[in-house]
């Protein structure tokens, strides 16, 4: 099975890409289980995210990404993974990631990251807070990928632009598969 990978920092039009690409395939996609658990957080106790909720989170991410991959023949699109939440824990908390997280995010377990760039228009909600740290989280996001060894692919541009670009990659792997 191709497990592609939307990654990026916030308000880069990963899960626009995520339901586009979905359709375009005639495949389900894996949302963002953060997005979900802390929206309930705030909706509930107007609280954001804490070291407590990492662990949560992270299971409840592969939760769902397995129960979704097993209705899934050859393709799977994921909005997020676990390596973005290292990510995310490593920049908040100083460095900070339980190591359940880090020994799972690091594993080789997709075909391909789609690195989304941050020439998107920002998209205020209350659970993203650094429209001015985009370009910073993109080199973070993408030092990652090159120190994991992961292989990706930048997505720059408008988002037909994204889409197609996103389109000839993927067919590339099905290709190959």
């Amino acid at each position: 099975m191709i497990k592609v990978v939307l990654y990026g920092p916030e308000s880069t039009g990963k899960t626009t890409l995520a339901k586009q690409l979905a359709k375009h395939y005639n495949t389900l996609w894996v949302p963002e289980f953060m997005r979900e658990y802390l929206q309930k957080k705030w909706n509930s106790k107007k609280e954001l995210v804490s070291k407590e909720d990492l662990i949560p989170i992270a299971k409840g991410q592969l939760k769902i990404e397995n129960e979704i991959s097993q209705h899934i023949e050859n393709l799977l699109i994921c909005d997020t993974n676990l390596l973005e939440l290292k990510v995310y824990s490593e920049y908040y908390y100083d460095g900070f990631c339980p190591l359940e997280i880090k020994n799972e995010a690091t594993q080789d377990n997709y075909s391909i990251y789609l690195l989304t760039y941050v020439d998107t228009p920002w998209e205020q909600d209350i659970l993203r807070d650094r429209p001015n740290n985009r370009k910073e989280m993109f080199r973070i996001f993408e030092a990652e990928l090159k120190k994991q060894n992961f292989p990706y692919q930048v997505l720059k541009g408008k988002e037909k632009e994204r889409f197609e670009n996103a389109v000839r990659i993927i067919d590339a792997l099905l290709k190959k598969n």
